[in-house]
């Protein structure tokens, strides 16, 4: 193991030179180097020799390494971060459009780009992993024209605690103002390549082919902290925002426009009214009526259709000084294309919310998801839609409704009323499974009135829904109402979760499962007769390889996400697609966390859009058999993986708590809340984010490893030769070649070693000290309790035989860095430290509950914090009176009868479990991302 230690301390560089020389020195075929050097510096903090302080150190010091590395590479992901480089490639994109018209006229150019094509779509979730001034440090690392040497000086770069709705929402609003920003440099870009051809008329364009869109604050898929009244709040603020941004683009070219501006003062200070009066609760009557008073009263003053200031703003620019008509005309293109709203708006929930809505409301009592019951569940509810009559909705009608769904529906016509009526809400609905679903969707807004302004959209994440996702679709065309309400709304939307599905199947695998639908989706649509209906589809991958964004360049991530194969196949049928992505929390929100990387970003989005794409035939095409077997090979290993019980056991061994809470989401599902407390059974128990951050942490990402082997032992020949040969394969490997970067089946061995009791026994019989034999022989018989030993060591020979067989095919896949595996081995050090300490804890009797072997159990599982309340309450340290005087001659002052248990056990546990968690954040800079 090759380290370099020059930047630490001279006595720390000279233990670990002398600790990782030893441990290599007593590694042989049979030994784990990673154990080995975990023992060793094990030896080195037990001897003195090494420090708490000193751990810090060099955790801090390998922490800031990657930083400076995770800067770096995002750098060069979007191609270096300069606005005068980003200005320059929008200039050529517009160059281009302009030359490769049919026909050079204004009316051709104006078809080209007043549609959109792409839309940049924020979300949230569990994924601010580090604090806010991190993330900005990180972005503005990244930024400069060579990215620094030496990282910012934090003591650390977690979170002090999860962020709030409000924090949520404040840093999309900061990341969408800066995409905005990159927006309307491409709109100039545009505008200019306009003027220079057609210099009398070119101000009457209004360029949109890029616009934002944001789910932070209306996505209620597993959250109870979002209620109706806290979606129109930060709805109205996002109006606001939008109404600001005008106004200010006006104010700073000194326009003179009384009436425009005088009707945005007019909105803003409506806008305003609106926001102060928005209830925090749906329980005060009152609050809820003067808001509504508010919105009822202020709607012509607010506007709610941003197309009442289109000719005011015409005529503001037609009168502008020349230096002031090509950013009036950008100010307009923006707010335009966005609408009321500094972002469009996408709500979303789950399948499930939509049925129960739906039962109750037209007593379908069957269930969706036995087809037995299907047929008769769309005929009837085909006959629902043949008879929906919209009912009226008021704030009344909001506060009595008790579903999830109703409520949903009524927020989205209200908004449409009062806030903001001239553009469509996205309504995405989680673990669509059968087209009933859609229907049942349709129905409901329908009856809310609002199905002109909702664009169903069904997510495909689960394996039955990509496996059966042409058969959902198809369900859903057969009803005449659905083929009638995509031809109303002229476009049919899908979104497609690399989450869930890559944590299922496979991130490789789920790619291929993706590309299929979206082909078939093609031939659906051309055999219903709805090509002229434009098709947009919504990857919600959010960032790199847990998540399935692409991990080495913006422009592989677009063109991973939109193979050039499918595109083809939809430009050959005439159907006009739309493509739109996710920007997943502090991760990716990082794309857009300065205006050099904002720009940048955005210049290489315009480029995948507007570019030509290579045609050339793609040999992975030319062989599909090869593909369906490959991936279905994967997909087979990777199912097997998540049904073998000692997966589950690896993840809910003591992964949770190895992560800090990132999110208001909890990161258990329903039936497992206490994930970090109590053992799950199966993967589906936690949420995908923390499921794929664990696999991370425990130095394998199977995710995206699984299967891989086993795939290409089939096709070895095959395998290497389109690895080389085809674009599609090769970016699909790109995943593999970061993971296996970042994970090491020898460390994956030292987390199942951990948690062996035969482990300990060995260690004990070894031991020459009674303390620490003793501790040992204890560690042996709690684990035996928690009973995880044999099912683990079944899944790492399954992991690990996956892993030799890919080795075997791909002789040159990238290896694990050694500053990893040392991040590893101190962590797993730290962990030793943690549970010999807690072989030091006192026996106690139970208190409330709360027995010893909980204890125990709990320390095991590495949830620390809930240890340390109950031995704070179990073990208290007398507060005494201090020096209070009580006019006799001072006594003595007992201060507590634990003292040395804080001072010795609680407290260093405590500080260990803080490093080992910040352990956590130097390993997510090194894979460049959480989840």
């Amino acid at each position: 193991m090759t380290l370099d230690f020059s930047s630490l301390p001279p006595h720390l560089g000279n233990v670990l030179a002398s600790v990782t020389s030893s441990a290599a020195g007593t590694a042989n075929g049979d030994s784990n180097p990673v154990m080995m050097l975990a023992l060793h510096l094990g030896e080195a903090f037990e001897k003195g020799d090494m420090s708490q302080d000193d751990v810090g150190t060099l955790i801090r010091a390998l922490r800031d390494r990657g930083f400076l590395n995770r800067a770096r590479r995002l750098h060069r992901y979007v191609g270096g971060a300069t606005t005068l480089s980003a200005q320059e490639k929008l200039r050529e994109v517009a160059r281009h459009i302009l030359a490769t018209l049919p026909a050079p006229s204004l009316s051709a150019y104006r078809d080209a780009i007043s549609s959109v094509r792409f839309a940049a779509v924020f979300t949230a979730h569990p994924t601010f992993a580090l604090s806010n001034p991190v993330y900005a440090a990180l972005a503005q690392s990244a930024s400069d024209a060579m990215p620094p040497e030496t990282a910012p000086a934090f003591d650390t770069h977690r979170r002090t605690a999860p962020p709030t709705l409000e924090e949520e929402f404040t840093l999309a609003a900061q990341a969408i103002t800066r995409a905005r920003d990159a927006i309307d440099l491409l709109s100039a870009a545009l505008l200019e390549t306009a003027a220079d051809s057609w210099p009398e008329t070119w101000s009457t364009l209004a360029p949109s082919p890029v616009i934002a869109t944001s789910w932070v604050g209306y996505d209620t898929d597993g959250r109870t902290d979002i209620g109706w009244w806290d979606t129109l709040r930060l709805r109205l603020r996002m109006k606001l925002f939008q109404l600001m941004r005008l106004e200010q683009q006006i104010t700073h070219e000194g326009v003179l426009a009384p009436d425009l501006t005088g009707r945005l003062r007019d909105a803003i200070a409506c806008v305003k009214e609106q926001i102060s009066a928005a209830p925090s609760t749906g329980t005060d009557l009152q609050a809820v009526a003067h808001f509504a008073r508010l919105l009822v009263n202020g709607r012509d003053t607010a506007l709610t259709n941003a197309s009442e200031l289109a000719d005011a703003l015409q005529d503001a620019i037609d009168q502008a000084a020349p230096s002031a008509k090509l950013p009036l005309a950008v100010a307009r293109a923006g707010f335009l294309s966005h609408g009321l709203g500094l972002a469009h708006t996408h709500v979303r929930l789950n399948a499930v919310q939509v049925h129960n809505f739906v039962r109750q409301k037209l007593n379908l009592l069957d269930d969706p998801g036995n087809p037995a019951h299907r047929r008769a569940l769309l005929s009837r509810v085909n006959e629902a839609l043949d008879t929906a009559e919209p009912v009226p909705v008021d704030f009344g009608a909001l506060l009595s409704d008790s579903s999830t769904a109703g409520r949903l529906m009524m927020t989205i016509a209200q908004i449409s009323k009062f806030v903001d009526s001239g553009s469509p809400v996205r309504f995405l609905i989680a673990e669509t499974e059968t087209g009933y679903t859609l229907l049942a969707a349709l129905w409901a807004a329908m009856h809310f009135g609002v199905a002109d302004r909702v664009e169903i959209s069904p997510l495909f994440e689960t394996d039955d829904a990509m496996v059966n996702g042409e058969h959902i679709v198809e369900e859903a065309l057969r009803s005449p109402a659905w083929r009638a309400y995509v031809r109303a709304m002229g476009r049919i939307c899908f979104q497609f979760g690399y989450s869930d599905s890559g944590r299922y199947i496979g991130q490789l695998a789920a790619s291929y499962q993706i590309e299929r639908l979206r082909l078939r989706i093609c031939d659906l649509l051309a055999r219903w007769n709805l090509g002229d209906i434009e098709v947009v589809f919504f990857d919600t991958h959010g960032e790199s390889i847990g998540r399935g964004a692409h991990p080495f360049r913006m422009s592989d991530r677009l063109a991973y996400l939109s193979p050039a194969h499918v595109r083809n196949r939809f430009e050959e049928c005439g159907i006009v697609c739309r493509e739109e992505t996710a920007f997943q929390g502090g991760d990716g929100y990082l794309l857009f966390g300065t205006p050099e990387l904002a720009g940048a970003t955005l210049a290489t989005i315009a480029e995948s859009i507007f570019l030509p794409h290579p045609q050339d035939e793609d040999p992975i095409y030319d062989n599909p058999d090869f593909s369906a077997d490959f991936f279905s090979s994967m997909i087979e290993a990777m199912k097997g993986l998540v049904e073998d019980p000692g997966y589950s056991a690896l993840l809910g061994a003591f992964g949770p708590s190895l992560i800090d809470r990132t999110g208001s989401r909890p990161p258990a599902r329903q039936s497992a809340e206490s994930a970090t407390r109590t053992r799950i059974t199966h993967p589906s128990q936690l949420r995908a984010i923390p499921n794929n951050a664990i696999l991370q942490q425990l130095g394998w990402c199977a995710n995206t490893l699984q299967g891989l082997g086993a795939a290409a032992r089939r096709h070895p020949e095959t395998f290497e030769t389109l690895n080389t040969s085809s674009p599609r394969f090769h970016r699909a490997l790109d995943f593999a070649r970061h993971g296996l970067a970042c994970s090491d089946d020898k460390v994956l061995k030292s987390v199942v070693c951990l948690l062996d009791p035969g482990f300990w026994l060995d260690r004990a019989t070894e031991e020459s000290s009674p303390k620490r034999r003793q501790a040992f022989l204890v560690l042996m018989g709690d684990l035996e309790k928690l009973n995880l030993s044999a099912e683990l060591h079944t899944m790492f020979r399954r992991i690990q035989a996956d892993h030799l067989a890919l080795r075997e095919a791909w002789q040159h896949a990238p290896r694990t860095e050694p500053r990893i595996r040392l991040l590893h081995a101190i962590r797993i050090m730290l962990i030793e430290r943690i549970w010999l300490l807690a072989c030091r804890i006192p026996f106690f009797m139970p208190r409330g509950g709360f027995s010893h072997d909980m204890m125990m159990q709990q320390i095991l599982c590495l949830d620390i914090p809930t240890v340390l309340q109950h031995m704070a309450d179990i073990f208290p340290v007398g507060s005494g009176p201090s020096n209070q005087d009580f006019y006799e001659p001072c006594g003595p002052r007992d201060e507590g009868i634990y003292l040395r248990e804080h001072r010795d056990i609680f407290t260093p546990m405590g500080q260990l479990f803080e490093l080992l968690r910040e352990v956590s954040v130097a390993l997510m800079h090194d894979i460049g991302a959480f989840g």
